[in-house]
């Protein structure tokens, strides 16, 4: 595990750690079929990248593993153009909460 954040893609490149840990970002894109590469036309708005790194921790304060997001720069983003939906993987322990309360009631 690296100690340290790296600040850009550059820095990151220069640990062995973190170029796997890239790897693994760009393999989940191809495991869960959520990208393909299609033809540029004039019509298309190209959304910039930007990858994110930081260090995960255990309750102890431990670096546990090295975490590398690849996210989209949103701000350039139109709905209905660019995007038809958007997913958040995970629930907020309060929504599962108030659901359950729903469900239950």
């Amino acid at each position: 595990m690296s100690q340290t954040e790296p600040k850009n893609v550059n820095d990151a490149l220069g640990d062995s750690n973190w170029v796997v840990a890239i790897q693994d970002e760009l393999n989940q894109f191809t495991r869960n079929d959520v990208w393909s590469f299609v033809p540029r036309t004039n019509e298309m708005n190209v959304i910039g990248t930007k990858w994110v790194f930081r260090n995960k921790m255990d309750k102890n304060g431990n670096i546990v593993r090295n975490n590398v997001r690849l996210v989209a720069k949103s701000y350039n983003q139109e709905e209905a153009i660019d995007f038809n939906e958007t997913y958040a993987p995970v629930a907020r322990l309060e929504v599962e909460i108030i659901v359950g309360i729903c469900l239950y009631v």
